[in-house]
């Protein structure tokens, strides 16, 4: 199978590496908000439970948005942090106009299908916008011939790939429900918007070559029944 080669002239742009460091700026900005709400919350002796996501509940219908913000314990936070901050960039850097539709769908898309279809507890984390944006970057890589989308999506299994057990329910206080439904969603996504974000690929001389070479075969041609018109002509 081939893979296309993106254009060194896009990837090495200006607007490239900008859009990189935008990328991460983002992303660890993003988990440094998380941070200083759990830190917060911990030197105020805050309990986050309120701000979680109870099924089927009017008053934790408010958790769609609240819950993926906070987190049970430090662990818990730590381990949604270091995933957000490296898929959540890769995401941002390989995909940045599907990103716009992405990012609201996995925040608020796992949260509505919880709250309906969801166990009777309190559910909290940024684990849902995890295990959305770990599909979405590896199926669309599997998705794609780009090279740089396959090599992200390969680094996610290698990195992530134990995730896969957090979509079953076998660990106890582990909402496998966010994670289903969010990898659900990645996965639905990276089949409807596999046409964006693609990236103009490389052209070698010997394509510029054959270009050229159409064209000096077409035009003789065109000339030849110019002039045959002609002298149909009265």
């Amino acid at each position: 199978m081939h893979f296309d080669v993106p254009d060194p002239r896009y990837t090495g742009s200006a607007s490239s590496r900008a859009l990189l460091a935008i990328a991460i700026c983002l992303s660890l900005g993003f988990v440094s908000m998380l941070w200083i709400i759990h830190v917060m919350n911990w030197a105020l002796d805050l309990d986050p439970w309120p701000l979680g996501l109870r099924p089927r509940e009017w008053s934790g219908l408010v958790g769609v948005i609240t819950a993926p913000l906070v987190h049970s314990d430090f662990g818990h936070l730590f381990a949604n942090s270091v995933p957000l901050a490296t898929v959540g960039a890769a995401m941002l850097f390989l995909y940045p106009q599907s990103t716009l539709r992405v990012l609201p769908a996995v925040y608020l898309g796992p949260g509505l299908l919880v709250w309906l279809f969801g166990r009777s507890s309190v559910h909290l984390g940024a684990s849902g916008l995890v295990y959305g944006l770990v599909a979405y970057v590896f199926v669309g890589g599997l998705l794609r011939r780009d090279r740089r989308a396959i090599a992200a999506a390969l680094l996610v299994v290698f990195m992530y790939g134990s995730l896969a057990w957090g979509l079953l329910p076998i660990q106890p206080g582990v909402s496998w429900e966010t994670h289903l439904s969010a990898a659900a969603i990645g996965v639905l996504l990276a089949f409807a918007l596999r046409r964006l974000d693609v990236p103009p690929r490389k052209r070698y001389e010997w394509e510029d070559a054959l270009d050229e070479a159409d064209v000096d075969e077409v035009a003789p041609a065109s000339s030849a029944s110019d002039l045959q018109s002609m002298r149909l002509d009265p």
